[in-house]
């Protein structure tokens, strides 16, 4: 039996520049994690989970469920996986060996707050392949492999943010230049040390769930169109990665929090941010804490002074029926 795992990240900063040639910084949240069970069987059979289930207590159940996870649950993503593994071993000339496989998944990351529980699911099945049919993918070009999966398999509109930091785990700097990109199909990573990272709290409402490529769509045809503010504000945003690698390097926590803030605000110029989601950002702050997105929203990151800020920010955000966990990340 492979067991193989891939956790839930947050985005600290850059967000969402990484699908616009950009600069991001990232964090691994061990808190969450999607899980892939896979032995050896006669035929290739991919289990259904309890999201993908067509039976439930009443249309409003459905719609409940539709609205925070879409119609087709995990399933589609594993195929889609399967597909673009094998198209990967074709296209490098790998013999996979003659045999089949039932695949059994589940995931406890909460789904469609930008925490990434998709490509969770594709990075954990990847590992799962890789082991099963010990074919070995460069960890460089893994993220790019996984991003193919929702990109040219589900269309959904990605960047490689969450794959890199999935694959890397720790906390990444990462650069998607486009001299970078158009070298190698893969950007430049670097590990930050964990032990510099500040105090880091997470918080997030399920209520909020949305599919992102839903909400960053907007985002996308604006800058392919060419729209200079879309443009010169994403600049901005990617900006902030550098900023941030250096305060973080530092040890300048006060920077650090000025520009997780700022990646919000910078956000609100070309995003329209639901009052819900501002109400999160807005109880943060009140507490002192710096407050931003982890990915399209629904989730938010940011640093936290001490012990006593981080009980305000528990009692502040569960008014609002948020729930506030610190990132494990080692």
């Amino acid at each position: 039996m492979i067991d193989a795992i891939a956790y839930a990240r947050a985005g600290l900063l850059g967000n969402p520049s990484d699908g616009y040639n950009g600069k991001t910084i990232s964090v691994i949240v061990k808190n969450f994690a999607a899980k892939i069970l896979l032995h050896e069987s006669p035929l290739l059979h991919i289990k259904s989970a309890e999201s993908d289930s067509n039976r439930f207590k009443s249309i409003h159940e459905l719609k409940e469920i539709v609205s925070s996870i879409g119609y087709n649950g995990g399933i589609p993503i594993i195929k889609a996986t399967l597909k673009r593994f094998c198209d990967y071993c074709d296209d490098n000339g790998i013999r996979l060996a003659p045999k089949n496989c039932t695949i059994y998944y589940s995931s406890n990351i909460p789904r469609q707050v930008g925490l990434a529980g998709s490509s969770a699911i594709i990075i954990a099945t990847l590992r799962s392949l890789m082991e099963y049919y010990e074919v070995s993918i460069p960890l460089e070009y893994l993220p790019t492999l996984a991003l193919s999966v929702e990109q040219k398999e589900l269309h959904i509109n990605a960047g490689l943010q969450d794959r890199v930091i999935q694959c890397y785990e720790g906390c990444v700097y990462m650069d998607f230049s486009k001299s970078i990109m158009a070298q190698k199909e893969y950007g430049y990573y670097e590990r930050l040390p964990i032990n510099k990272l500040p105090n880091l709290y997470l918080a997030y409402k399920t209520s909020l769930s949305k599919v992102s490529g839903v909400v960053l769509n907007d985002i996308k045809t604006r800058y392919e169109k060419g729209e200079e503010h879309v443009i010169n504000t994403l600049n901005d945003i990617a900006a902030l990665a550098d900023k941030g690698r250096e305060a973080l390097l530092a040890e300048d926590y006060g920077a650090l929090g000025e520009f997780i803030n700022q990646n919000f605000d910078n956000r609100t110029k070309i995003m329209n941010i639901s009052a819900q989601n501002m109400e999160m950002i807005q109880a943060a702050r009140s507490c002192g804490a710096s407050a931003s997105f982890t990915g399209s929203g629904g989730a938010i990151i940011g640093i936290y002074k001490d012990n006593d800020m981080l009980q305000n920010l528990v009692n502040n955000l569960k008014k609002i029926d948020a729930r506030v966990i610190k990132p494990d990340i080692n």
